[in-house]
């Protein structure tokens, strides 16, 4: 199954990190043998950026600063944590790690360089509950997350983002920047009564259309009280969003279908696969991402957009126990080419087009948490159900 929305193909690695200047990095809690972790967006260059909360119990850091009115442009990263409210500690980490290299927001202007303030928005999904209750990431969690996203960045660009760092900061990532599954904050996530992960998608646009060449792509940590699968077949709600064959390689095309064992089990956990009838809570982060010139309101539309393919990949989505909570940023060289980016905002059309395929990205990603994820913490993975392995 797939559609064809403005002929969009999805990226080299199918990856936000498609979208020049950004990193992505993941690190775990309790020197990484804990239950928990923080995935890192990095935006060294900045970002203009701004998000939508959509959720009724987010936990969000310096998300008032996004808003399109104040005053603010730029992000340096976005931190996606696990912990609840006590994964937030994590941006602190992030901004010491940027602040270290350099990077940051010049509070006093270009006459003190040295005088910077990494801006780093942050949110939460509540993973508390899978594993151990105390098991969270802190602010060193957060650090070793950026050195990684800017280590892949780093690898990615093959430059070096500060020389003068010594070794111990340079660290080469760990694992593949572009990867989905049981990853950083995406650990300990549950979708709905199954495994959820980190997920990411990217899509880029045709020749012969306005925004050719253009790339928008997503990362989702998937947590949702809502469940992932339609309960009549047991396949993704998202899968009719695939580009080309991308879901085939976890063996959703292969199959064709999900066995009748497979969905009557998924449909007979808890309320058809939701998490509405237990105490667990939820949430569902992320970041959308494209590198066409957007302004700050732009992004907060792009946001908003956005939430619909989280709407069509979850069901029920954006409930009262939910935080659901998306970023929107314009990075990476097309939206860096001319000093005035007022002059090359994109224009209605254009921005309708990235607000689809923004959400049909959202969508895409969470596909890819949920089918990559793995077993973990009792909770089982939508393949371990679906084909009884």
């Amino acid at each position: 199954m797939s559609i064809d929305l403005f002929g969009c193909t999805p990226g080299p690695h199918n990856s936000i990190m498609d979208i020049a200047g950004i990193g992505v990095g993941h690190a775990i809690c309790d020197d990484g043998q804990g239950d928990s972790g923080v995935t890192v967006i990095a935006t060294p260059s900045g970002a203009t950026a701004s998000v939508d909360v959509r959720g009724g119990g987010p936990g969000t850091r310096e998300t008032d600063l996004l808003s399109p009115p104040n005053t603010v442009e730029a992000i340096h990263a976005v931190a996606l944590c696990g912990g609840s409210a006590f994964g937030l500690d994590a941006a602190t980490g992030a901004m010491a790690e940027l602040e270290h290299r350099g990077i940051g927001f010049p509070v006093l202007g270009s006459e003190h360089p040295d005088k910077i303030v990494p801006i780093v928005p942050a949110a939460v999904i509540f993973d508390l509950l899978l594993g151990k209750w105390d098991s969270r990431p802190t602010a060193s969690t957060g650090r070793e997350a950026t050195r990684a996203a800017l280590a892949a960045l780093d690898t990615a660009l093959d430059t070096e983002l500060d020389t003068e760092l010594d070794t111990e900061l340079d660290n080469e990532p760990t694992g593949d920047p572009h990867a989905s599954g049981n990853l950083g904050a995406g650990l300990g996530a549950a979708a709905g009564a199954l495994k959820g992960g980190f997920g990411q998608a990217s899509a880029v646009f045709p020749e012969g259309t306005p925004l050719a060449g253009v790339t928008v792509a997503a990362a989702m940590v998937v947590n949702p009280q809502g469940a992932i699968f339609d309960p009549a077949t047991g396949l993704p709600w998202g899968v009719a969003a695939e580009l080309g064959n991308e879901f085939s390689r976890y063996g959703v095309d292969r199959r064709g279908e999900v066995p009748a064992g497979g969905v009557e089990k998924m449909r007979s956990m808890n309320l058809l696969g939701t998490k509405i009838t237990t105490e667990a809570l939820n949430t569902t982060i992320g970041v959308v991402a494209t590198d066409a010139p957007l302004t700050k309101a732009q992004a907060k539309r792009m946001a908003m957009s956005s939430h619909d393919g989280l709407a069509r990949a979850i069901r029920p989505a954006h409930m009262p126990m939910d935080g659901d909570t998306i970023f929107g940023m314009s990075v990476g060289e097309k939206a860096a080419e001319d000093a005035d980016k007022a002059a090359q905002t994109v224009d209605p059309v254009a921005m309708s087009m990235i607000s689809a395929v923004a959400a049909n990205a959202v969508e895409r990603a969470i596909v890819h948490a949920v089918l990559a994820a793995e077993t973990a913490f009792d909770t089982p993975s939508w393949r371990d159900v679906a084909w009884g392995s």
